[in-house]
C-alpha cells in the first residue's frame, strides 16, 4: 500500500489543552505509529508538541480566537451576517484549496457541527463541493443546534444551517452511541449513517509503564489477551511453572485468549536449570500453549539474546496483569504476594507462608491435590467476580488508543483506500 497521507483540521492544536486536542494528539501518535504520513491544520499550536514525524500548517483564521473571527461572531450570535463574512471565507478558500487537496483524508474536528468558526465551516463546504477534498471526515464532538449553552447563538439560515446539514460525500462519526442519535435527530437520518469511534486512554501513562515496560508489553500482546497471569518467579522446578502451563491449556480450551508470563530467568550455569526450561518449552508445545505461554527471558527486542528485566518493569507487568500466579510446590516466604497485594491485584496461590500468613483472607489459596481444571475454574472465579477486574479487562482490549485505532480508526482509512 502506498504511504497515506492524512490531516487533521481544528480550531487549534497542542500544546493547547483541550479534549479535542487531547483526542488529535492521540490519534496523530497512533496514526504516525501505523506508517502514515500526517499534518495538523490549525489556527493555533506547535509542532514541537505534536508527535514526532508529523507535521503542522498555521493559518491564523482558523483559530476561533483569532480577532477577525471573534469580532464577526459577535454579529453572527445576534442573528446578521455582516459583509466580512464572505470575505473571511473566500480568504479561508484560497488558503485552504491547494493545502487540502494533497491530502487523501482530511479529519474536521468538531467544524461542521460547532459555531465558533462559521466562515470556516463554510469555506470547507465549497471546498467539498468543487471536488477538492479527497475524502472529508467530520469527526463531531459536539453540536451546537442541540446544545443548552449555545443553541441561542445559532439562527435559521445561512451559514447557521451549515451545522445541521448532512453532506453525502462526507462521512460522519461521533464519539459516543448517545451523540450518534442525536446527531441523527438533527440531520434526520439514519443513526447508521454515523459512525461511532470512542476516545481511548494511553496505558503507558495511566499505569505508569516505563518505555522498556510498555515495549514488552507489546511484544507480549498483554493489551490484547482476555486474561493476563503473572509468574513473577525464576525458572526452578520449585515454582511448579509445568502445572501452569496445565491450568493455562484449560483456560485455553474454555474459549479464552489467556497469557502466562513468567518474569525469571533460568540459571544458565546450572545444568538443571535449563534441563527444566527447556522441558518446559517442550510441555507448552505438547499442550497447545505457545503462544499463550512466554518467558520474559526469551522475549527481548532481540529474540536471538537473553531478556533480563529489573524490578520497575516487573512492576510494570504487576500493573497490567488481572491475576499473580503463584502453584509453587515450596517457597520460603513469597514475596509476589505482597507486591500483588499492594498494586491491587488477585492471588491465586499454593499454601506459601505470605499467602497463609499475611493474605489467608483475601488470597486464593488452593490445595496440591487440586487438579489443573480446578484450579483453572478459581482463576476465573476470581476475575470474573469483580466488576472492577471485568472493567479494567474490557477497558484493556478495547479502549486504549492502539485498539480504538486498530479496530476503528484504520478501517475507516483502509475503507476509502480500497474502493
Amino acid at each position: 500500500m502506498t504511504k497515506q497521507t492524512v490531516a487533521m483540521l481544528h480550531y487549534s492544536a497542542p500544546p493547547i489543552i483541550g479534549g479535542v486536542e487531547g483526542v488529535i494528539k492521540a490519534h496523530l501518535e497512533e496514526l504516525v505509529r501505523a506508517g502514515y504520513s500526517c499534518t495538523v491544520i490549525a489556527g493555533r499550536g506547535d509542532v514541537a508538541d505534536l508527535p514526532r514525524k508529523s507535521s503542522y500548517i498555521e493559518i491564523p483564521e482558523i483559530d476561533s480566537q483569532n480577532s477577525a473571527v471573534i469580532k464577526l461572531n459577535q454579529e453572527l450570535e445576534k442573528g446578521s451576517v455582516p459583509e466580512t463574512f464572505e470575505i473571511l471565507e473566500d480568504r479561508l478558500i484560497n488558503r485552504l484549496e491547494k493545502i487540502v487537496a494533497e491530502f487523501d483524508h482530511l479529519i474536521i474536528h468538531n467544524v461542521f457541527t460547532k459555531h465558533f468558526n462559521l466562515p470556516l465551516t463554510g469555506a470547507l463546504h465549497q471546498l467539498l463541493d468543487r471536488g477538492v477534498i479527497q475524502h472529508g471526515i467530520a469527526w463531531c464532538h459536539d453540536f451546537t443546534w442541540t446544545s443548552p449553552s449555545s443553541r441561542s447563538k445559532v439562527h435559521p439560515g445561512y451559514p447557521w444551517d451549515l451545522l445541521r446539514t448532512q453532506r453525502s460525500d462526507c462521512l460522519y462519526v461521533t464519539v459516543s452511541k448517545e451523540r450518534q442519535q442525536t446527531l441523527a435527530g438533527l440531520f434526520k437520518c439514519s443513526p447508521e449513517d454515523i459512525r461511532v469511534v470512542y476516545n481511548g486512554v494511553d496505558p503507558t501513562h495511566m499505569l505508569g509503564l516505563s518505555n522498556e515496560g510498555i515495549s514488552l508489553v507489546n511484544r507480549l500482546g498483554l493489551l490484547k489477551s482476555d486474561l493476563n497471569i503473572l509468574m513473577p518467579v525464576r525458572i526452578t522446578r520449585a515454582k511448579n511453572i509445568e502445572f501452569a502451563l496445565e491450568v493455562l491449556a484449560q483456560l485455553k480450551g474454555k474459549g479464552l485468549q489467556p497469557m502466562l508470563i513468567v518474569t525469571g530467568p533460568p540459571d544458565p550455569h546450572d545444568p538443571k536449570s535449563m534441563i527444566y526450561y527447556q522441558s518446559l518449552r517442550e510441555l507448552r508445545e505438547k499442550l497447545g500453549v505457545a503462544s499463550e505461554m512466554r518467558f520474559v527471558f526469551e522475549s527481548g527486542p532481540n529474540p536471538e539474546k537473553p531478556n533480563y528485566i529489573d524490578e520497575q518493569v516487573v512492576g510494570d507487568l504487576f500493573r497490567i496483569s488481572d491475576v499473580m500466579f503463584m502453584p509453587s510446590h515450596r517457597e520460603g516466604f513469597g514475596m509476589p504476594v505482597l507486591e500483588a497485594g499492594l498494586v491491587g491485584i488477585p492471588v491465586v496461590s499454593r499454601a506459601v507462608p505470605a499467602a497463609q500468613e499475611l493474605a489467608e483472607k483475601e488470597a486464593l489459596i488452593f490445595s496440591a491435590d487440586d487438579s489443573a481444571e480446578l484450579v483453572a475454574n478459581y482463576l476465573l472465579e476470581i476475575v470474573e467476580r469483580s466488576p472492577t477486574a471485568q472493567l479494567r479487562r474490557r477497558i484493556r482490549m478495547q479502549f486504549t488508543w492502539r485498539a480504538i485505532f486498530e479496530n476503528e480508526i484504520q478501517p475507516i482509512l483502509l475503507s476509502r483506500t480500497e474502493n
